[in-house]
């Protein structure tokens, strides 16, 4: 009979640090889990028509598209540190987690580890693809909406990205999807992705004014 392996080995190590991190606590995880909530709604294009001057149309359909972008399933990805956030009250992540030279954690625990390319609904482990943290420069947790249209619209701050591109990144990216289908009785961001993307769209044609 084979000796046990010893806790001392760096690969037992390994292993139950990544089991650990992996694992959900007891507490958090009820015997049943009832249906997910229903999202709030976000208003349509249509609803700003009635607003004549063109900036202040603008303002506001920023506004709606920030509902979205502030919401815990958005700005949880998007903190001014290296720990990622949890829950509607943006918890620091539980096990420790830091960024990573890439975004995506450390060697040996990446976000890939246990966040899979969908939910793990029994673990209660949400997931999609390419999981890890919006770069700093695009960290926007706990900003106005107008310290955060400022930081969409500077390239400087939003990964290089012409306005186009950030619609393109809200309208088609599958981990910002992932804001709609959080899993796990999570609430979901307002409205849904191709409704962020026509307000967004729209906020461009009317200008792209900031609140």
């Amino acid at each position: 009979m084979a000796p046990p392996l010893a806790v001392s080995s760096p690969h037992v190590r390994r292993f139950l640090l990544i089991l650990a991190a992996c694992s959900s606590s007891p507490k958090a995880t009820p015997p049943v889990t009832p249906p997910p909530p229903a999202g709030e709604g976000l208003k349509p294009v249509e609803a700003f028509a009635s607003i004549g001057d063109r900036s202040a149309r603008s303002r506001a359909l920023f506004g709606e598209v920030a509902r979205v972008l502030t919401s815990a399933r958005c700005s949880n990805c998007h903190p001014p540190d290296d720990v990622p956030r949890q829950g509607d009250h943006h918890v620091l992540h539980d096990p420790p987690i830091i960024r990573g030279t890439a975004n995506n954690g450390v060697d040996g625990l990446h976000c890939g580890t246990c966040h899979q390319d969908r939910n793990a609904e029994l673990a209660r482990i949400p997931g999609a693809p390419a999981w890890q943290l919006a770069p700093l420069q695009m960290a926007w947790l706990d900003r106005t909406p107008s310290q955060i249209c400022a930081q969409l619209s500077d390239p400087k701050r939003n990964g290089g990205r012409s306005l186009a591109q950030v619609h393109d990144h809200l309208a088609h990216d599958k981990l910002v999807a992932w804001g709609w289908a959080p899993g796990a009785n999570r609430i979901p961001a307002p409205g849904s992705q191709a409704q962020v993307a026509a307000l967004f769209q729209a906020w461009i044609d009317s200008g792209a004014v900031c609140p």
